[in-house]
């Protein structure tokens, strides 16, 4: 199953050129790394953020914004837009910032 690239090329423009910002594919789409840690990512189920677990909660409050599962695994820290929250600008910068704030606090990967 293909995921949307003009959904992605947007999260990627949010994203900016951070230094230490890469790009891999996984999970049949794209993920958004900083310095090796996954930021968010788009796929054929949509968008995905890691704002944290601290900020997880109050994204959850927003309509549009689900918790990120795989398969029946809940992956805390993480969360999933549905298509009407993508397409609000502001929520995607929002949660950008976070996903940011909170993969720059990690030690990098190798």
């Amino acid at each position: 199953m293909a995921y949307d690239e003009a959904r992605a090329d947007l999260m990627r423009a949010d994203f900016g050129v951070e230094p230490g910002l890469g790009e891999k594919r996984m999970f049949g789409g794209i993920c958004f790394l900083l310095h090796g840690n996954m930021l968010g990512g788009y796929g054929p189920k949509g968008a995905l953020y890691r704002p944290g677990k601290t900020a997880e909660p109050d994204f959850l409050a927003i309509d549009g914004v689900a918790p990120m599962m795989q398969g029946r695994r809940r992956m805390s820290g993480f969360v999933r837009l549905d298509d009407g929250a993508f397409d609000d600008a502001t929520l995607r910068q929002r949660l950008t910032d976070a996903s940011l704030a909170h993969v720059a606090g990690l030690p990098p990967k190798e």
